[in-house]
């Protein structure tokens, strides 16, 4: 099924036309995936350190999380188009869990981070994960497949020598 119909939605939450969402969200999804493997790291080695280093990742990702996300419910507020589409509210309520998870596993590791690893820790790591991989999935869809935040350049925008080059066969 081709999409090339669906006109852009553009993020409402951007800078230059470069919206803001996309360009945060490396960051939680590195932080909030890399727990998999301290927390085994930890399993595997039983150095302290690698529990600390768990519990440093989840809070800089719910931190990082949290500041995209406001981006993400702009946008998501924003364009009605988003609203009305199964994988953004997924995208989004998904996204908020993830958030509600890497709170409470920071909770739970607070004062000592190497007592919950082996019995809750890892798996709660990997649960974390799984659901990035999934709403990851689907913001890129949003993007690629419905157009959701994307702004291509009009036709004003495009100079000869890229309409010349647009025009040309690979």
């Amino acid at each position: 099924m081709s999409h090339d119909h669906i006109s852009d939605a553009p993020s409402t939450a951007a800078i230059g036309g470069h919206p803001i969402h996309p360009m945060l969200i490396p960051f939680p999804i590195a932080f909030l995936t890399a727990p998999v493997v301290t927390d085994l790291a930890y399993w595997r080695l039983g150095d302290a350190f690698w529990a600390r280093v768990s519990f440093w990742l989840l809070l800089a990702g719910l931190v990082t999380g949290a500041f995209a996300a406001v981006f993400g419910l702009i946008d998501f507020l924003t364009i009605r188009r988003a609203r009305s589409l199964a994988a953004a509210w997924v995208h989004f309520l998904g996204n908020g869990l993830v958030l509600v998870l890497a709170l409470a596993s920071v909770i739970f590791r607070w004062h000592e981070p190497e007592s919950v690893v082996i019995s809750w820790g890892i798996v709660h790591s990997v649960v974390i994960a799984l659901l990035l991989v999934v709403t990851g999935w689907l913001g890129g869809e949003l993007s690629y497949r419905y157009k959701i935040g994307v702004a291509s350049a009009s036709r004003a925008e495009v100079t000869p020598a890229q309409a010349d080059a647009s025009r040309q066969v690979v």
